[in-house]
């Protein structure tokens, strides 16, 4: 769950790159000596309450030629559909769940991997549940906002169907952008910045 900011003026945009990786995944450029891990690598833990799952998310440009530079914070409920915030006020979430991750795109395919769970479902302002979703930030050179998107599951269709945040999206042709799909050992998904299957992306 995110903070409230609204007491804070907001900074002025600039692109993430070209050194996104350098500042914030130094471990994985290479850089040895500034953290023992990239801050986020790790979601879970042996202890972490659950369903395991595995993301493989890709960045795709309008061409749909894979970004290699890019970078993807996740950010999600525990099984119990509980943040891990100071603004969680529904109960305690679970100690063993780190509850956001980050991960750079790899530098050969444009595909970075996340080891978490599936999380919970939880409710809309309005107290309607919504279907297990994981949020998305993406941030890569040229890009000066960084992108909110969503991931929902293809193995979560009543959930989906009833999630009030996909009813809102008009153009219906578009809710796929917003599904992952179950293959056999993960959940893949592609996130489409331009063109046909521009994926959908939502306000901060």
């Amino acid at each position: 769950m995110a903070q409230s900011l609204d007491r804070l003026k907001e900074s002025p945009s600039q692109t993430a790159g070209p050194y996104v990786h350098i500042g914030l995944t130094p471990n994985f450029c290479g850089i040895g000596g500034v953290y023992q891990s990239d801050l986020g690598s790790t979601m879970v833990n042996s202890e972490t309450k659950g369903e395991r799952i595995e993301l493989r998310i890709r960045v795709l440009d309008g061409t749909d030629t894979p970004l290699k530079d890019a970078l993807i914070e996740i950010w999600q409920a525990d099984a119990d559909g509980l943040y891990n915030s100071p603004a969680e006020l529904r109960g305690a979430a679970d100690p063993n769940f780190q509850g956001w991750g980050r991960q750079p795109t790899d530098m050969e395919t444009g595909v970075c991997r996340f080891h978490t769970i599936k999380p919970g479902r939880v409710p809309f302002r309005d107290g309607r549940l919504m279907a297990p979703h994981i949020t998305l930030w993406i941030v890569a050179r040229g890009i000066n906002v960084g992108l909110h998107t969503r991931l929902y599951f293809s193995d979560e269709e009543k959930a989906n169907a009833e999630d009030p945040i996909l009813a809102r999206i008009e153009h219906r042709l578009r809710v796929p952008t917003l599904i992952a799909e179950r293959q056999v050992d993960a959940y893949v998904f592609d996130v489409h910045l331009q063109g046909e299957k521009e994926t959908v992306f939502f306000d901060s």
